[in-house]
């Protein structure tokens, strides 16, 4: 296993978008939910994408630390001596979610450090980072995408942005759940305006379609996947029209201009998901169902081994199952069955890139 080149990364999202799958990009906040995840995609033999979020960037530098950029940082190190001893799959290293009050003390500091590498001759620490700008007004939201897809170019990463609201709670960023939760084709031709289609800079997009972060039972959250095939559609017409001087129609996949990113999935049914992909979405979040995965493990050895784990009645329980090492390895096996079974759902499971 080996970390993605800039090179590596952007055919891994071309495969995707031309074999009509998509990468599960499973959220990750300690080295053994990322063990956790690299063993899941080594055991599905499929490339992938690990993520830290805001909340989880700090949380890796420790509480007293809780510095978002140095627990990025230390992760990406981390991950690219761990994964360099698997073999046969590529994962891409992502951070998730950058809100405008995050810029300035995490994404432009790694962007900046990452530039800087490359002037060096190094790959980025990561290869791709997402501007959260849902919520502020479009226009600001892209004017602030321009900037860093300029940023991103240089640095040799991919831009990740967000077009809509996704509606729930994440990191202590929340969403109402009501119409904004819904991109238009309209909002994807301002997009195609401002950050073209990969001239000036690759950039994935995660249009809007009902999607909710957390955990939600069915019927709560109304998606609309059909949504997307109708933002690809029409601006596919309108490109190969002219309408977008610079835009070079021929390099793109026909009927899909974007490649596209789907937040908010747990509980979505396999028929939303598999529609959605349809559409060309080549990256879906996964941090609800992996965390409960992981926690449901260790709440498992918890209850079944609780007089060994508590030292209840002066006895002085067993250092076999309370040894982190006991519960932390079968969290880590359920988290990730539950990564190999978003390969599976997903298409990628088999098909990592040789």
């Amino acid at each position: 296993m080996t970390i993605a080149t800039r090179e590596r990364y952007a055919a891994m999202l071309d495969a995707a978008l031309r074999g009509g799958y998509a990468y599960p990009a499973i959220n990750v906040t300690s080295t053994q939910t990322l063990n956790a995840a690299l063993q899941g995609f080594a055991e599905a033999d499929s490339d992938g994408i690990i993520q830290v979020s805001v909340g989880g960037a700090a949380y890796l530098s420790g509480k007293a630390l809780s510095d978002r950029a140095a627990g990025s940082l230390a992760f990406a190190e981390f991950a690219r001596e761990v994964a360099s001893h698997y073999t046969g799959v590529t994962v891409a290293l992502h951070t998730d979610h950058c809100a405008p009050q995050y810029l300035d003390d995490w994404v432009l500091p790694l962007l900046h450090r990452e530039i800087d590498q490359r002037r060096h001759g190094q790959e980025p620490a990561f290869q791709s980072h997402m501007w959260d700008g849902s919520s502020v007004p479009l226009s600001r939201n892209l004017t602030t995408a321009r900037h860093l897809l300029d940023l991103s170019d240089q640095a040799g990463t991919i831009l990740e942005i967000e077009i809509g609201a996704v509606g729930g709670e994440e990191d202590g960023h929340s969403a109402d759940i009501d119409e904004r939760l819904y991109s238009s084709p309209a909002d994807a031709m301002k997009v195609v305006e401002r950050l073209g289609l990969g001239e000036r800079g690759r950039y994935m997009a995660a249009f809007t379609f009902g999607n909710v972060h957390g955990a939600y039972k069915p019927g709560m959250v109304k998606l609309r996947p059909a949504l997307l095939g109708r933002i690809q559609r029409e601006v596919d017409v309108r490109v190969r029209s002219g309408s977008f001087p610079g835009v070079d129609a021929s390099s793109l996949v026909p009927g899909k201009p974007f490649h596209l990113v789907f937040h908010g999935g747990s509980g979505s049914t396999a028929e939303e998901i598999a529609e959605a992909v349809s559409y060309g979405v080549v990256k879906m979040n996964i941090d609800t169902d992996t965390q409960y995965a992981f926690t449901r493990a260790v709440a498992g050895h918890m209850f079944t081994h609780y007089d060994a784990v508590l030292k209840i009645d002066s006895e002085v329980g067993d250092k076999r199952f309370y040894d982190p090492r006991s519960w932390g390895r079968e969290a880590e096996d359920a988290m990730a069955k539950r990564v190999v079974r978003a390969c599976e759902q997903l298409g990628s499971a088999g098909r990592a890139l040789r």
